[in-house]
């Protein structure tokens, strides 16, 4: 029967389950944790961080629109590159995507052990996180409607939470927590690179375009939807946690909007941000092990990766290969990693396939000329993040340039094993 009829990804994603699964991989790790190492450099300005990342976003979004609409596959950036810029190009954004996307799974489900560890200290960090991971796993494994479905429910939770914290907590903001107020200063520079990470989930529902319903139309809608939507929310939320507890307070907390509702005194408050955090985070690290299978699986529909994670389930047409092996990646490298670190290489790997995403959007032919203005304004800003890495994490250029020759390595290799297989079918 296999042969007779090749499975294929169901069309199964709906418009606002698409919005869904970029709110839920933005609204996240992002402002429920890293909001506190980015108030560690930019201060009480933490503010402004999230504007100018959120624009450079913003840009790049537009890179991302007009090349899904041309061609609404899943894969995305690596399917791109390859038409668009080189193979090689295409490989190694498509490398680079899973190498972030693994890091940023592994990151947010360090974030909900983080939340989950503020209530009960007793409980491992790095345990929980890949116990998470491995849960998460499974879920992925029924299929992309379910896990959106269920997406769709932790994102309701965690914007009604967020809701809550800017309502409750605007009443008890301190105009005198803002002083002194710096806009221009390298701390917002190197504050913006750690908040872009934030904003990287915008590309995620291109990944899968094959299994959104009228993907063409919807897939740019709901990037540039969404990215809008969490810009408004990380802005609302960024000066009230300022405003209740300064930029000090929140820089000291791996939980920093738990310590910021805590200065209203209200118990009850610091649990309903408790589990927004848990939610949130957990959102994440769901549609990342959704990004990073669906990445996988194209690839290896190409043969750049191995054939076994193109393989689809007889019952529930996902690639339960590529599944399982995103989600045990992901556990294992939260046993041996931090959180920051891993921020700084999940962002380093994003910066490079966001690049090769403007340079594909800049070579798109469609007779306008005024189209490449941004492509090119949206690369600029990516290299100008580039160097910020080297600044705020050299270990992070260390790391990244180290899966960029691991990525050389395997796309040389498979790439003689194509052309030995070629010769062995002549």
């Amino acid at each position: 029967m296999d042969k007779q009829e090749p499975r294929k990804l169901k069309r199964s994603i709906g418009l606002w389950s698409a919005v869904a699964i970029n709110v839920g991989a933005i609204i996240g790790g992002g402002i429920f944790v890293v909001t506190g190492i980015v108030a560690g450099y930019a201060g009480s300005a933490l503010v402004i961080s999230m504007i100018i990342a959120g624009v450079i976003a913003f840009i790049t979004a537009l890179s991302f629109a007009r090349l899904t609409a041309w061609q609404p596959v899943e894969g995305s950036v690596y399917e791109f590159g390859r038409q668009l810029v080189s193979p090689y190009a295409g490989f190694l954004a498509g490398w680079m995507w899973i190498v972030s996307n693994t890091f940023t799974g592994a990151a947010v489900s360090l974030g909900f052990a983080y939340y989950l560890n503020a209530a009960f200290p007793s409980l491992p960090i790095g345990y929980v996180a890949a116990s998470m991971c491995l849960a998460f796993t499974a879920l992925n494994l029924f299929g992309a409607k379910e896990s959106a479905s269920f997406n769709n429910v932790l994102v309701a939770v965690k914007l009604a939470v967020l809701a809550f914290f800017v309502v409750f907590g605007v009443f008890h903001v301190n105009a005198g927590n803002f002083v002194p107020f710096v806009p221009l200063s390298s701390g917002v520079l190197y504050g913006t690179f750690f908040i872009f990470f934030a904003y990287g989930g915008f590309a995620r529902v291109a990944v899968v375009a094959e299994e959104v319903k009228d993907a063409k139309r919807n897939v740019p809608r709901a990037m540039l939807l969404s990215l809008g939507i969490s810009m408004v929310i990380y802005i609302l939320v960024g000066l009230v946690a300022v405003g209740l507890v300064g930029s000090a307070g929140l820089a000291g907390s791996p939980s920093p909007l738990n310590t910021a509702i805590g200065a209203t005194g209200n118990s009850l408050a610091i649990q309903i941000i408790s589990v927004g955090g848990l939610v949130a985070t957990a959102s994440v690290l769901l549609t990342s092990i959704l990004g990073v299978s669906r990445m996988a699986y194209s690839m290896s529909r190409r043969n750049d990766l191995p054939s076994a994670l193109s393989r689809l389930h007889s019952r529930f047409y996902t690639p339960y290969y590529a599944i399982l092996v995103s989600g045990v990646l992901m556990a294992v490298l939260v046993l041996f990693v931090d959180f920051k670190p891993v921020v700084a290489i999940s962002t380093f790997a994003l910066l490079f396939y966001y690049s090769v995403t403007n340079v594909a959007a800049f070579r798109l032919k469609n007779g306008v000329w005024q189209h490449r203005i941004l492509p090119l304004l949206g690369l600029v800003t990516c290299l100008l993040l580039f160097v910020f890495v080297l600044f705020a994490s050299p270990e992070a250029w260390l790391v990244g340039v180290a899966f960029l020759i691991a990525g050389s390595v395997i796309y040389a290799v498979q790439k003689k094993l194509k052309g030995q297989n070629e010769k062995k079918s002549v």
